[in-house]
C-alpha cells in the first residue's frame, strides 16, 4: 500500500502564498505519477498540477500557470505544490494522490490516480 499525507493548508488573504506538502510512504515504487487536486464546495474535484516522479515533466491548469509550481524531493518521498498570489477562486480542498500514469496528458484525470491523501484545507479571503 501507499500511504500520503498532506500537510501546510490553512487560512491566507487574496495575493498569499502557501506552501502544501505530500509526504508518500510505504510501497512507493508503485507510482510513477504524482497530482494535486482540489474541491470547492459544490463543485467537482479538479486538477491543479501533476508531476512525473523522476522525470520531473510538469503539466498544471490553466486557473494556475504562472502561480503555482509542483515540485518533487525524491530523497523523502515528497511532493510539494508552492502557491502563490493566491485567489479567492482557489479556496478548496487539496489533495495529493500518485498513480502509474504513461501517458503524461492525462495527468489531470482523478480516475488515474489510485493513491489518495486525506486532503487539506485552503481559504482565501478577499
Amino acid at each position: 500500500q501507499v500511504q500520503l499525507v498532506e500537510s501546510g493548508g490553512g487560512s491566507v488573504q487574496a495575493g498569499g502564498s502557501l506552501r502544501l506538502s505530500c509526504a508518500a510512504s510505504g510501497y512507493t515504487y508503485r507510482y510513477n505519477y504524482m497530482g494535486w487536486f482540489r474541491q470547492a464546495p459544490g463543485k467537482e474535484r479538479e486538477g491543479v498540477a501533476g508531476i512525473r516522479i523522476g522525470g520531473g515533466s510538469t503539466s498544471y491548469a490553466d486557473s494556475v500557470k504562472g502561480r503555482f509550481t509542483i515540485s518533487q524531493d525524491n530523497a523523502n518521498a515528497t511532493v510539494y505544490l508552492q502557491m502563490n498570489n493566491l485567489k479567492p477562486e482557489d479556496t478548496a480542498v487539496y489533495y495529493c494522490a500518485a498513480g502509474t500514469i504513461w501517458y503524461g496528458g492525462w495527468w489531470y484525470r482523478a480516475n488515474e490516480y489510485n493513491y489518495w491523501g486525506q486532503g487539506t484545507q485552503v481559504t482565501v479571503s478577499s
